[in-house]
């Protein structure tokens, strides 16, 4: 399947808004997939993002094998460690923090993907990391030993984004981080969108239907939610397939 990424530009360009489920393997059983899937495919949900910051060696490519049973979404891997690539996936986001400046994860663990990566057909998409403060530390920052930018240094949030599209990548990540106590606020959204080109993503904190049109609204085109359907997957019914308006 090579044509994730020309699916989300081809959507950008109709402002068709695209909407992302991330399933954290450590945290999803196996025995629930099933169920939870079937939400998924009756939501209006356009991808499913597998991946998290601290998972055990191995149960991505299981949870992955038991997604892909029951819908034909495509499947993305959203990986915090080399070891969270599986061939069994749809494509992957090839992740720069470029929002830190640990080595490590602008391009140590990159290299260290590269011998793996070679042995799947994953559709690569390079994909500019910006991870945001948002009031508490998070998984990401713990692991990747970063720091967020802060949500009022909103011009080093810009020039970051725009620096990675200058690099060459294809989707820039606005990302609160998992469990955040509030969603990236919609002007820092709507400045970043006005300095990029390329697709952007934004995820972390989001947790109602109102904050996933106002990301949209902003300039997200694909909006990422993960937590809120962990804590409460009532949430699904409220995003029955429909039109979102922008």
């Amino acid at each position: 399947m090579n044509s994730i990424y020309k699916n989300i530009t081809a959507s950008k360009a109709k402002d068709e808004k695209l909407l992302a489920v991330l399933i954290d393997p450590d945290k999803m059983n196996l025995n629930d997939a099933s169920r939870f899937i079937s939400k998924v495919n009756q939501s209006i949900a356009t991808h499913i993002f597998v991946g998290g910051s601290e998972v055990d060696e191995g149960l991505t490519d299981s949870l992955v094998i038991e997604v892909k049973k029951y819908t034909n979404l495509p499947v993305v891997l959203f990986p915090g460690d080399v070891i969270q690539i599986t061939d069994k996936a749809d494509g992957i986001l090839f992740l720069s923090l470029i929002s830190g400046r640990n080595p490590d994860y602008l391009i140590g663990k990159q290299v260290e993907a590269v011998s793996k990566l070679a042995k799947t057909n994953l559709e690569i998409i390079p994909t500019g990391y910006l991870l945001i403060e948002n009031g508490k530390e998070t998984a990401v920052q713990r692991v990747s030993e970063t720091k967020p930018i802060q949500r009022k240094d909103l011009q080093t949030i810009k020039d970051t984004a725009k620096a990675g599209e200058l690099l060459g990548l294809k989707l820039i990540y606005l990302e609160a981080g998992s469990g955040a106590t509030h969603a990236i606020e919609p002007h820092i959204i709507s400045e970043v969108k006005q300095q990029l080109n390329i697709p952007l993503i934004v995820g972390g904190g989001i947790r109602t239907k109102t904050e996933i049109e106002a990301a949209y609204k902003s300039g997200a085109d694909i909006v990422v939610i993960g937590t809120a359907f962990e804590d409460n997957e009532a949430f699904f019914d409220k995003l029955k397939k429909q039109q979102i308006h922008n």
